[in-house]
């Protein structure tokens, strides 16, 4: 066992005295040692109540033969961060929890892990920190919450909270009507109700197959949730020194592929293409926004989950039969999901998904009834986006799909949010905000505040946004993010003069800054990209080795 490091050989007596201070007995020291990361944080609604299920886990450890050691990674609430400088922290911080999950594991020379996530980049640090240590690893999320309601029956979430603040500025909306939702957005524990970017990643963990099924559907702080737990926790046990399960032997070029299967087959969030981008270099895949357009132009868009669809939710995705029937339906075009690819349970992706069916045609449709014939998110390329970005389509209107818009620049997103409050932004306009990527943010914050305030005030349909930043998950409507390069590292982005005409064309997929190309080459021998002053010396040791979102904006280790 890897863990006969710390525990085995007279010379290792002091290290054995030290295990034994905090419980270990002599036949102890015999079994697997298990790390339970636990990501137990009270201010996130998706994470209060972790620790009673760290408490679970550590109890069915035990039961299976294993001597489980919990540690805590922190996490950031990208809602509560959101439209001021707290959402700086909020990219970073995927680099610290996966840091983080390298620095326990191989300090202490554990066995196996079991991970315990749930919301915003807690997720994807966690896989990246797993891929490092490169054990035995499981995973099980704390699992969504339910829809809010409101009085008149109308399922809510989230989003519903932000676009109302758009409503309430411009008086279409009480005040009483906004503290409504304002109590009834978020009705409980879990991660929030829709396809946002942590249910988008739980859900693709069980797609790569480092989750059991259910881990992306099934409801927080419910019995089956707490089972899921316990079966999780056992499993990581069983697997403990078996080389097959290995993190980067299920986590290869097939679950990564089988991953953006499912998220194009659900219209996730676009932050899950930052992500998949770094989980893939951790992994030592070859995987980069090209062969994601790839897979957009094979699978087919059958399931659209709020803020795509407001009336439909997590829970009912779990209630048509989850993402084992999404990777069914969409297997049926062929040559699609990657059927062999190893699963943690250890059934292939095919063996797992075989008994799976549709049980509500309305929430995941056939192939037959596809919202579209290729997926629900787009990479989108042309001189304004030379490396790429990324739009969700699932969350754009047929009239949007094709725009041409005269362009109205701000270098923040508080600049943005200012304008957008203040009526500058009107119909036609394309609003650029710019100077918010990895490194000229510094962070890349996401920008639901603006686009929330769009849609709130009537001009969803009207107005397209492009950014060097990114979105939340809740975001919708014609909003193109990770524009690379950014303008921090002299990104055409950069460029853009208000009034310049710019076009989104998502059938193409294209993003033209529509100037001739004399002019834009005059106006990159001016250019100087601005600095912004960082106080934080962590946010500025980030923003100095920080890639941009074409490469995942993962750090540069050399």
């Amino acid at each position: 066992m890897r863990s006969d490091a710390v525990k085995k050989g007279f010379e290792r007596a002091p290290h054995r005295s030290l295990l034994r201070a905090v419980g270990l007995k002599d036949e102890d020291f015999e079994k697997p040692f298990i790390g339970v990361a636990n990501s137990h944080v009270d201010i996130i609604p998706g994470h209060f109540f972790l620790q009673e299920y760290g408490r679970i886990a550590k109890e069915e450890i035990r039961k299976a033969g294993g001597v489980p050691f919990e540690f805590n990674t922190i996490g950031v609430d990208d809602g509560i961060a959101m439209g001021h400088q707290g959402m700086l922290y909020s990219l970073p911080s995927r680099e610290l929890i996966a840091d983080s999950i390298e620095t326990m594991m191989n300090a202490h020379q554990l066995d196996a892990l079991l991970c315990i996530p749930n919301c915003d980049k807690i997720v994807p640090g966690m896989v990246m920190g797993a891929l490092r240590v490169d054990v035995p690893t499981v995973f099980v999320s704390g699992g969504p919450m339910a829809a809010g309601r409101l009085s008149d029956g109308r399922s809510i979430d989230l989003t519903t909270a932000f676009e109302a603040v758009g409503q309430r500025a411009l008086g279409k909306m009480t005040d009483a009507e906004l503290y409504e939702i304002e109590c009834k957005a978020c009705p409980s524990g879990g991660s929030c109700s829709g396809m946002f970017t942590a249910n988008s990643m739980n859900v693709l963990c069980e797609a790569m197959g480092i989750a059991l099924p259910g881990n992306g559907t099934a409801l927080a702080l419910t019995p089956e949730r707490e089972a899921l737990v316990r079966r999780a926790a056992r499993r990581a046990v069983e697997i403990a020194g078996d080389e097959r399960f290995r993190m980067r032997r299920v986590v290869g070029a097939d679950a990564v592929h089988n991953a953006m299967v499912v998220d194009m087959a659900m219209g996730g969030s676009t932050n899950t293409v930052l992500h998949m981008l770094a989980i893939a270099r951790e992994a030592e895949v070859p995987f980069g926004l090209r062969e994601i357009e790839a897979i957009a132009g094979r699978v087919a868009h059958i399931a659209k989950i709020a803020p795509s669809l407001s009336t439909v939710h997590i829970e009912d995705v779990h209630r048509a039969g989850g993402v084992q029937a999404v990777l069914h339906e969409v297997a049926r075009r062929g040559g699609v999901v990657r059927g062999e690819a190893l699963t943690v349970t250890g059934e292939t992706v095919a063996q797992r998904m075989a008994g799976a069916a549709i049980r509500d045609p309305a929430v995941i449709h056939p192939l037959e009834q596809a919202y579209s014939p290729v997926g629900g998110l787009a990479v989108l390329f042309g001189n304004l986006a030379a490396e790429g970005a990324v739009v969700k389509t699932a969350g754009i209107q047929p009239s949007m799909r094709k725009f041409t818009g005269r362009a109205i620049c701000f270098d923040s997103q508080e600049e943005a949010i200012a304008g957008i409050m203040g009526g500058k932004v009107k119909e036609g306009h394309f609003v650029v905000i710019r100077y918010e990527g990895p490194r000229g943010g510094p962070g890349m914050q996401e920008m639901l505040a603006p686009t929330s305030l769009i849609m709130g005030m009537g001009l969803g349909e009207k107005v397209a946004l492009v950014t060097d930043g990114r979105f939340s998950g809740a975001t919708r409507g014609a909003c193109v993010g990770h524009v690379s390069p950014e303008a921090a590292e002299g990104g055409a982005i950069g460029l853009v003069a208000d009034g310049d005409p710019i076009t989104i064309d998502v059938e193409a997929r294209a993003l033209t800054l529509d100037l001739p190309e004399a002019e834009l080459a005059r106006r990159r021998a001016a250019f100087r990209p601005k600095r912004k002053v960082v106080a934080s010396k962590w946010l500025r040791r980030y923003a100095a080795q920080v890639t941009n979102a074409a490469s995942g904006a993962v750090l540069k280790a050399e």
